[in-house]
């Protein structure tokens, strides 16, 4: 999608959007059109019962200069800028497949906000966002068409908004191929290699850790998930130093690229899904690649395990122990909750490697997490209180939401291994606060850590606002508005 802002429409415009707020159909400035043009648009407006609710859309043809024009009314509620965006987002939803190539979007009048502006263009770029490589017989009417959004009658300061905007609608983009691959394409090396020729140039600082390095630092515990699969397993960091010699802020995604559940498998039904299993490693290379391209004013570290979880002749079983990098002994009691021996490495390598004082994971770690939460929230867990709320805040911020859980000494204790220092699973009950607890046995004193489990976000069964059916890049807003609120001055 190419977004390109204009001080006035292009001369063969022939599809227009014009934003309505909510009840403000009868002030619709005239935007070149004569009396019966917008009486026609107001009769449109009654016959689709559009009221400018945020997100809504209503249509007519009118006469403009003796030729007819294609007109959408674009609801953006109270206006303000979240409303901008859903607003863009609803635009290419009607438009995608239309057979329209290009469409002008005229401001004037309509907010004096730069703000809104760029996120009206950003929910249209972002909504666009589609992966048909591999549909060879996708039907014409299928396909699509738009490629071309115009704004015009923008704000002075909309660009400086828009560069922003457009890092995320970039970083977005990264995490929804992530997640989209199949996973016969996408497992530990190919990740590394997408991910770096994504980043390239932009100034990330690169370290891969490939299994013989791991082994020689330790990493029992991620090696373990790893060694039932013929796809070698990689760390992967991504280090953007924008913020001086401060200690950087670690985000630290779980990336199985596809989770059979091992020796304890998963049913049959659905496990295609577990391709997205890596959702927090997605979200997590989405969100550098932002802060890489609007060159964040922070230091940040971004830590990719990437592993494949595989039942082979060679694989984990249950009641194995295996010794992580931190030295503490794990009992599997269960193969497939293999994300948090993942995440517990690399938690520990990066406290080691990097001396940070600030951790947040994301992981698509538990079912119980869907149960609790459904779609609409991640779950939140943390052992600082500042931390929590900070990220809390960025969630209603981005849009990106959050639930907060609790921790304490008796989900801890349910733990406990009769063998080992600890077990990898608890009872059925409270199954994502025990897997919140088993990451915190990691996290260093003094250090203030968040574990966000997302398995019910990175995947819709249905259209989102800035998105189609499919991937949601969820976690890159909430990481990218975290960090400029919390750690940019």
């Amino acid at each position: 999608m190419n977004v390109t802002f204009a001080a006035s429409r292009p001369a063969d415009t022939a599809v227009l959007a014009l934003p309505v707020a909510k009840d403000g159909v009868a002030a619709l400035a005239p935007a070149g059109f004569d009396e019966a043009a917008l009486a026609t648009l107001t009769a449109a407006a009654a016959g689709q019962r559009f009221t400018g609710a945020e997100g809504t859309v209503a249509e007519a043809y009118v006469s403009a200069n003796g030729v007819a024009q294609r007109v959408l009314l674009l609801g953006v509620g109270s206006g303000d800028d979240a409303n901008f965006e859903r607003a863009g987002g609803a635009l290419t939803a009607r438009l995608l497949t239309s057979g329209v190539k290009a469409v002008t979007v005229d401001l004037s009048g309509a907010t004096g906000e730069p703000q809104a502006a760029a996120r009206l263009a950003a929910g249209a770029a972002q909504r666009a966002w589609r992966y048909d490589v591999y549909r060879t017989k996708l039907a014409e009417e299928a396909r699509a068409t738009l490629e071309q959004i115009t704004v015009v009658g923008a704000p002075d300061g909309t660009d400086a908004a828009w560069q922003a905007r457009d890092a995320l609608t970039q970083g977005l983009a990264l995490t929804k191929t992530l997640v989209t691959l199949p996973p016969n394409i996408l497992y530990p090396e190919s990740f590394v290699e997408l991910v770096t020729k994504e980043v390239d140039g932009l100034g990330l600082e690169i370290t891969v850790l490939d299994e013989t390095a791991m082994r020689e630092l330790g990493m029992g515990a991620l090696l373990g998930v790893s060694q039932g699969s013929r796809r070698e397993a990689r760390i992967l960091a991504l280090h953007w130093k924008g913020g001086g010699d401060e200690a950087p802020v670690a985000l630290v995604g779980k990336g199985v690229t596809f989770d059979t559940g091992g020796i304890s498998i998963k049913p049959a039904a659905g496990m295609e899904d577990m391709k997205w299993d890596m959702g927090g490693a997605g979200a997590v290379a989405g969100a550098m690649r932002t802060l890489a391209l609007r060159k964040a004013k922070a230091n940040v570290i971004g830590v990719m395990g990437l592993v494949e979880n595989m039942p082979d002749g060679n694989a984990q079983r249950p009641g194995d122990v295996v010794t992580s990098m931190s030295g503490q002994t794990i009992e599997v009691i269960n193969t497939d909750a293999e994300g948090r021996l993942v995440l517990c490495d690399c938690i520990t390598w990066v406290q080691r490697e990097h001396k940070v004082k600030t951790i947040v994971d994301l992981a698509t770690l538990t079912g119980a997490m869907i149960i609790s939460l459904g779609n609409e929230h991640g779950g939140l867990f943390a052992n600082d209180e500042a931390l929590a709320q900070g990220l809390l805040a960025a969630g209603t911020a981005s849009g990106d939401t959050l639930w907060r859980f609790p921790m304490g000494k008796a989900y801890d204790k349910l733990i406990d291994s009769a063998i080992a220092d600890m077990k990898n699973v608890g009872p059925r009950g409270g199954g994502s606060i025990t897997a919140a607890q088993f990451i915190a046995r990691f996290v260093d004193e003094g250090v203030a850590w968040a574990h966000l489990d997302i398995a019910g976000m990175v995947w819709s069964e249905k259209d989102g606002p800035t998105w189609g059916k499919g991937a949601t890049g969820y976690g890159v807003r909430l990481l990218d508005r975290f960090i400029a609120d919390q750690h940019e001055g």
